[in-house]
């Protein structure tokens, strides 16, 4: 079903007032002023369903770029070499370039959905995966749903380095690595500074989704890139050092449904070895019932094995389903307060639940809650 032009609106309003608000200057001035352009902004209404959101537009856009990287838009986008800022010429420049190859766009916005594979929030992840592990007393298996190229499986290979104000500098994971990632570690009022394991063991690596990334396919590795935003090369810098590392040891890809092919792919981490399903801004795609299909069949999981599912979703998509009535995880004023870290696990077919931090949308910080 085609996305109303008045709802695409409203979602480029958002998106640019509040997701890329204050981290993206370029994304948020195209936003607006696409949402102000029915002929630029009704190119996302050929997106499949559920997945017409401002993100695949620019990234089509990005990739239709990359195909012609010596448009004069080039000069905008630091991602291909760009250093002008936004200026008078940054919007009509882009709107031509959109408008000239509309019908190639529009393909691209058709035929894909948006996977960023954002590697940063592994740091987000990892507080809360290692807490399994040291709970367990060994190593876990790890299972992401909705994985594209499963970066974020190698959580376990990646260093670590927290800044707080309590405890200054908090490092974790494997001294020498070729990947470093850096999270600001804030506390809530009445919070105190979690404790976070130094190692994590990973005994199996499992990614499920609908349509995994092959990175050594050259024109999916750029679409991955093209989801990227332009304005922000070290993430791109991030994306190409995980790859590298990933090819060396990958981890195995399954594809199929969130809900239908769990079984099957978490059959695939041996049954002896506690399972840590993972799942990152992945639910806000799927409908309200799809959602909590899921969730039942993550329950129906764990009366079959131990269980632990970590999550960095908004409030309603994700905690909502298994922590009900947490209202102050609801309302959201800025970016980095739509998104919760989870951490559930099912004890006599019961969801046990906590909300352990509100988590920036690409890894960059953690607000811990009390």
């Amino acid at each position: 079903m085609t996305v109303p032009l008045d709802e695409i609106r409203q979602r480029l309003r958002r998106f640019a007032e509040i997701e890329a608000a204050g981290v993206s200057p370029l994304y948020a001035h195209l936003a607006t002023r696409v949402a102000e352009d029915d002929d630029v902004a009704g190119l996302l209404a050929a997106a499949q369903p559920g997945f017409g959101h401002p993100t695949l537009l620019l990234a089509a856009v990005h990739r239709a770029l990359q195909s012609d990287p010596f448009h004069e838009l080039v000069n905008y986008y630091p991602s291909m070499g760009g250093t002008y800022g936004v200026d008078a010429g940054t919007w009509p420049l882009f709107r031509s370039f959109v408008l000239d190859r509309a019908d190639k766009i529009r393909a691209l916005v058709a035929s894909h959905t948006t996977q960023t594979n954002e590697v940063r929030r592994a740091a987000q992840l990892y507080p809360a995966v290692a807490s399994v592990a040291k709970q367990v007393k060994g190593p876990v298996g790890l299972l992401e749903v909705g994985c594209s190229a499963g970066l974020l499986l190698d959580l376990d290979r990646y260093g670590y380095r927290y800044q707080t104000e309590q405890a200054g500098q908090v490092v974790a994971g494997p001294a020498k690595t070729a990947l470093g990632l850096h999270c600001a570690l804030e506390l809530a009022p009445g919070a105190s500074l979690p404790a976070i394991p130094k190692k994590l063991a990973v005994a199996a690596k499992v990614g499920l989704d609908r349509a995994p990334v092959d990175l050594a396919d050259e024109d999916a590795a750029a679409w991955l890139e093209a989801c990227i935003w332009a304005d922000q090369p070290e993430r791109q810098r991030l994306f190409s050092t995980a790859a590298a590392m990933q090819q060396k040891n990958p981890p195995e890809l399954v594809a199929g449904d969130a809900v239908a092919d769990l079984p099957g792919a978490a059959a695939k981490v041996p049954v002896d070895v506690p399972l840590v399903v993972i799942t990152s801004r992945v639910l806000c795609y799927l409908p309200e019932e799809a959602q909590r299909a899921f969730i039942d069949a993550m329950g129906a999981l764990a009366e079959t094995r131990p269980l632990w599912w970590v999550s960095i979703e908004s409030y309603a998509a994700g905690l909502a389903h298994v922590l009900p009535g947490r209202d102050d995880l609801v309302t959201a004023q800025s970016e980095s307060d739509i998104h919760v870290l989870g951490l559930a696990t099912w004890v006599a077919g019961t969801p046990q639940a906590f909300a352990l931090a509100r988590a920036s949308a690409h890894g960059e910080r953690l607000l811990w809650l009390a």
